[in-house]
Formats: structure tokens, sequence, C-alpha cells
């Protein structure tokens, strides 16, 4: 069982670690969708982050590297392609893998809820540091050296790279309370990381103003409820068969690619798709080679080819089942349009 950890608001961010802050006073837009701060991070060495009942919900997005985050409910580890929802008053502490707490400095800085808001208000006035936030005390010269070759990263220490983002407690993000796995792997948030190093780099307001709803698409993608284990391996197999609708897919294929038995991935794709695996090949076929009609003039011989079918009869009788006119009268009514 997780044993209990006492909390506590502390900021122990070393000399290695690179932060780009994003606030309303260099991006104003991101008001528009509740963000209160959000940054691009570049972690090495020390990095200790902690909040006491924050009043805002938090994601974190691991890019590169793998850190961990401690909640009351457990310990999570946070690898590449994760993505990490914490709501509004829970509290958490992230770290950097491989931090060792017995080589922080004994008076790392701890800070109280009052000086954690400072610290924070300071942020979002532009008055703190973007690149860290240094200790109040200065070492003398010679303890600095020592310290900060003690706070070197090791040849083993690997880079953290992570996007996050302080999300208003508001009706617009309320569902976060209901999330019931924090965690989301093999999640594909790398347009989201690029439109937020645009949104801090660009001084056109124009500009900003058109990654506003990138930003927004991503965070509802996050929003989503987390597929079961079914779906995705559902999803991956058809998106799979999408790539190669020349191959001959028979039931078989099906099976040994997705590794569920013939009537298991029947009643699957019956529930998900209300299609029979086969149906659902046949389906995805015929909206390719409508698409192909369309928007391009290829021959229908090699529509059919490239959509699986080595006969062009076999697939002109196949496309008037589906669409109730042969291949080439829907074509012919489609360039009416």
């Amino acid at each position: 069982m997780y044993a209990q950890r006492a909390f506590r608001d502390i900021v122990n961010i070393g000399p290695h670690c690179l932060e780009r802050f994003i606030d309303s006073t260099n991006a104003p837009e991101i008001k528009a969708l509740d963000i209160e701060l959000a940054g691009c991070s570049n972690l090495s060495g020390t990095y200790q982050v902690g909040r006491v009942t924050p009043p805002n919900h938090t994601i974190f997005y691991s890019l590169k590297g793998s850190g961990k985050i401690l909640t009351p409910s457990g310990e999570y580890a946070l690898p590449a392609s994760s993505v990490i929802i914490l709501p509004a008053h829970q509290s958490f502490e992230v770290q950097i893998n491989q931090f060792d707490e017995t080589s922080a400095t004994p008076d790392a800085t701890e800070v109280t809820k009052s000086e954690a808001s400072e610290v924070q208000d300071k942020i979002n006035a532009g008055k703190a540091p973007r690149a860290q936030i240094e200790q109040s005390s200065e070492p003398a010269p010679a303890a600095d050296q020592e310290l900060r070759a003690e706070q070197a990263p090791r040849a083993d220490q690997e880079q953290w790279d992570i996007i996050w983002l302080n999300l208003s407690d508001c009706p617009r993000w309320q569902h976060f309370f209901d999330v019931e796995h924090p965690v989301q792997h093999n999640i594909e948030l790398s347009g989201l990381h690029h439109a937020m190093e645009l949104l801090y780099l660009e001084t056109n307001s124009q500009h900003r103003q058109a990654v506003i709803p990138i930003i927004q698409q991503y965070l509802q993608h996050i929003a989503t409820p987390v597929k079961s284990t079914h779906q995705v391996r559902l999803s991956a197999l058809f998106a799979a068969v999408e790539k190669q609708l020349q191959f001959n897919w028979d039931i078989d294929a099906l099976v040994d690619k997705v590794h569920y038995s013939a009537p298991h991935l029947h009643r699957l794709c019956l529930a998900q798709f209300g299609r029979s695996p086969m149906q659902h090949v046949i389906y995805l076929r015929m909206v390719r080679a409508k698409n192909l009609l369309i928007s391009t003039q290829w021959p229908i011989a090699y529509i059919a080819n490239y959509v699986g079918y080595s006969n062009v009869f076999t697939f002109s009788k196949r496309f008037k089942k589906s669409q109730g006119m042969p291949p080439s009268e829907f074509r012919q009514r489609q360039s009416l349009h």
C-alpha cells in the first residue's frame, strides 16, 4: 500500500534547468482558454517542485526522458509520450528521475504557501528569472563553485523535457475532477509542444491568436475519456489496415495482427463499429475508393488495385452494393457538383 506522504510547497530547481514561461504578460491570448500559466522546460540535474492544494489544474507532458509525480493516491512514472492530469486542490510533487534527495543542499528552497504565492506573482509579473528561481541567500564564491560541482548533472543523468500547463478551476475544465486514470501513455502531443514554443516566441498578436485553436484542440483531446485497452487495440489494428488496404486482409490476418481470437474480435467490432471485422475492412476500402474517385483522375482499375481488389469487376460490384451505383457513375455525379 502506498504510504501517505506529507506534501509541502517547494521549489528546488538546479542551475542546469531551462524554463520558458508563457503567461498573460507575454501571451495574453491564453486567457481565452482559461490557461493561467504554462511552460516548456528542459530539465537536468536537480528539479523538485511541490504544491499543497493548488487552486488550479496542472497538466504535465513528457517529451523526452522521464520523471515521477507523487500524489496522495500514489506515485506515477511519467516516461516519454505520457501525460498526467492533476486536478485542482490535489497536492503533488514532481521530480526528475534519478533525483537524489541526499545531494540537495540542507536548506533546499522550501517555501511556505505565502512565499510560493509570492514567487508565482513575480513570475506572472515578469520579475522573476525565466530560466530558474535562485535561492535567496548567495553562497560565497568558493562554496558556490563546490555547490555547482555537486549540482552538475552526472553522466548517467538523462535530460527530461516537458511541457506543462496550469488551467483555471472553472466550468471549462470541471471534468478534470472526474479523471479516473490520471496518467495516459503513448499520447502524441508534440504538436502542442510546437504550438506552445511558437506562442512563447511570437511577438505578433495575430500570429499568437492563430495558435490558440491548435492548443485548444490538443487540450480537448487530452480531456476525452481514456479509451479501454480493447478500443486502443482495435484502433491500432484498423489504422494498420488503412495503411495497407491493398493487402489481402482476411479474418486470419486480422486476428494474427491484433492477437485476439476470431469470435472475440467479432464481438468487439460489433460493439465498437456495428460491423463485423471484414465488413469494417470493406467499409474502409469503400471510403478510400470514394475519396480517390473524387480527388483523382486515376483509372478505376488502378483504384480497385489500390484498395485491395485485383479484379475490377469484383470492385465495381462491391462498390455498387455499398453506394448504390457503380464507381464510374459515382465519379460522374460528383464531377457535376
